[in-house]
C-alpha cells in the first residue's frame, strides 16, 4: 500500500460494503414482510404471525432509514478519492471486498434458483414464493451487476444512487401505510393491553364461578390482595371496564379501542381471511377477541359442563 491510502481508506471501504450487505439484507426483509402481509399462508397465518410481520417492517425501516445513508455516503465519498487518486482504485482491500461481493450474489443467485426448482418439484409452488425468489433475485443481480461493472471502472454510478435510493425511498414510505404510523402503533399497543386486561377479567369471572356457582355482580368483587388479584382498569383513560349480567350463565365485557383489531383490519384488504386470536387454553376456549373502533362488548357464556363448579368441602 502506498502514501496514497492508509487506514481512512481502509476503514472507509470496511464501512462501505457492511453498509451494502446490511441494507440489501433489510430491504429483502422489507420486501417479504410485505408479502407475507399482502399473500398470508392460510397453513400458518394467524395474528401472531401478522404482527411479527409488521414489527419486521418496522425494524426494516428503522435500518434502512440509518444504514442505508450511511451507504449512500460512503461510496459518494470513496468515489470522490478515486477519481482524485485513482492509484486507489487497485487497493488490494478494495480488490478482495469487491471479489467478496460478487462471490456472495453468484451464492445467493444460485441458491435461488435451486430453491426455485425444488419447491416446485414439491407441489409448492406459490405466488406467495416466487415473489420472495424475484425479490431476492433481483437484488442480487442488481448488486452483483454494478459491482462487475465497477471492478472494470464503467459503472454507472449516479444513475445506480438515484435509482437505488428511489427504490428505497418508495419501500421505505410504503411501510408507514402498511405497517402505520408511530401514532397508530402507539394506539394499538394500548387496544392490545385492553384485550389482555379483557382476557384477564374474564379467567378472574370463571374462577369466581368455579368457587362460588355464580357469576360475580361486580368486577369488585373479583380482586383478591391474597391471591394478587385486582382488576385493571382502561391504560389510556383509567376508565373501568364495563361488566353486564344478562342472566345467570351470560355476561358481557366492554371497552372502548382506538382502531379496529388486526384481524378486523385485515378483512378489507385483498386475498386475505380475517384472523382469529389463537387463545385456545381452558380459560379463552376459541372465542375471538377482535373488535372495531369505538366501544365493543364481548358476549360471553359459562359452559357449565367444562366450568363445574367446586362442591363444598
Amino acid at each position: 500500500m502506498n502514501e496514497k491510502t492508509g487506514p481512512k481508506d481502509v476503514f472507509l471501504q470496511l464501512l462501505n460494503i457492511i453498509a451494502l450487505y446490511v441494507s440489501a439484507g433489510m430491504f429483502i426483509s422489507l420486501i417479504f414482510s410485505y408479502i407475507d402481509i399482502w399473500l398470508p399462508d392460510a397453513l400458518s397465518e394467524n395474528y401472531y404471525t401478522l404482527l411479527a410481520a409488521r414489527s419486521s417492517v418496522r425494524w426494516a425501516i428503522a435500518s434502512l432509514i440509518v444504514v442505508f445513508p450511511v451507504y449512500i455516503w460512503a461510496t459518494w465519498f470513496l468515489n470522490k478519492g478515486y477519481a482524485a487518486t485513482p492509484e486507489k482504485r487497485e487497493m488490494k482491500i478494495r480488490k478482495w471486498l469487491l471479489y467478496f461481493t460478487l462471490f456472495a450474489a453468484g451464492i445467493i443467485v444460485i441458491g435461488d434458483f435451486v430453491t426455485l426448482i425444488y419447491n416446485f418439484l414439491q407441489g409448492e409452488l406459490t405466488l406467495r414464493f416466487l415473489l420472495k425468489i424475484l425479490a431476492v433475485l433481483a437484488a442480487a443481480g442488481g448488486v452483483f451487476g454494478y459491482y462487475i461493472l465497477d471492478i472494470k471502472n464503467k459503472a454507472p454510478q449516479k444513475i445506480f444512487a438515484y435509482g437505488v435510493s428511489a427504490i428505497m425511498l418508495i419501500a421505505i414510505v410504503a411501510g408507514f401505510f402498511v405497517a402505520g404510523s408511530p401514532k397508530e402503533e402507539r394506539a394499538r399497543r394500548f387496544d392490545d393491553q385492553r384485550t389482555q386486561h379483557l382476557q384477564m377479567i374474564q379467567s378472574e369471572i370463571i374462577n369466581f364461578w368455579i368457587k362460588k356457582a355464580a357469576l360475580p355482580k361486580t368486577l369488585e368483587e373479583l380482586n383478591d390482595p391474597i391471591r394478587g388479584v385486582a382488576i385493571p382498569k382502561d391504560p389510556e383513560s383509567g376508565a373501568e371496564y364495563v361488566y353486564e349480567i344478562t342472566d345467570k350463565e351470560n355476561f358481557k365485557l366492554c371497552a372502548t379501542f382506538n382502531q379496529p383489531s388486526l384481524d378486523q383490519a385485515s378483512a378489507s384488504m385483498p386475498k386475505r381471511a380475517a384472523l382469529s386470536y389463537p387463545l385456545e387454553n381452558i380459560y379463552y376456549g376459541n372465542e375471538n377477541w377482535a373488535h372495531n373502533s369505538g366501544q365493543t362488548c364481548l358476549d360471553r357464556k359459562i359452559d357449565k359442563d367444562l366450568y363445574k363448579p367446586e362442591k363444598p368441602r
